[in-house]
């Protein structure tokens, strides 16, 4: 596994222990660290976040994570032991209701087929 890999792991970590336990910003609803992308450099990273709730909760969210930014960095470079601190950007990763999406489509697909696979099956005694 390279370097990258395992920072981006501990970023991953830290920020979602940071996000929980020392920002008390009102505007964060349900937030979720999904993954990190981070440089081989070890300079930037991409931290992704997932956001439990309406449209409004995701606003808030992607808001009250910019204005904690320089902190969040701040207490990363505390916590981990590298030469630089990497530049952090966050990036709403909305995959997961993605995935929702389409499951609730492939379910509405199977009722609508399932008279049809009905009426097959009486025809065919």
């Amino acid at each position: 596994m390279p370097r990258s890999d395992k920072v981006a792991q501990v970023i991953k970590r830290e920020v979602s222990i940071i996000i929980h336990e020392e920002l008390k910003d009102p505007r964060l609803g349900f937030v979720t660290i999904t993954r990190v992308d981070l440089t081989p450099d070890l300079r930037f990273a991409k931290i992704f976040f997932s956001v439990l709730g309406r449209e409004e909760e995701h606003k808030k969210t992607k808001k009250a994570l910019a204005s904690a930014l320089g902190f969040i960095r701040r207490l990363i470079a505390q916590r981990i032991n590298l030469r630089f601190a990497p530049e952090i950007m966050f990036q709403e990763d909305r995959s997961a209701e993605y995935s929702v999406r389409i499951q609730e489509l492939l379910d509405e697909i199977k009722q609508k087929d399932e008279p049809k696979q009905k009426r097959r099956l009486h025809k065919k005694k």
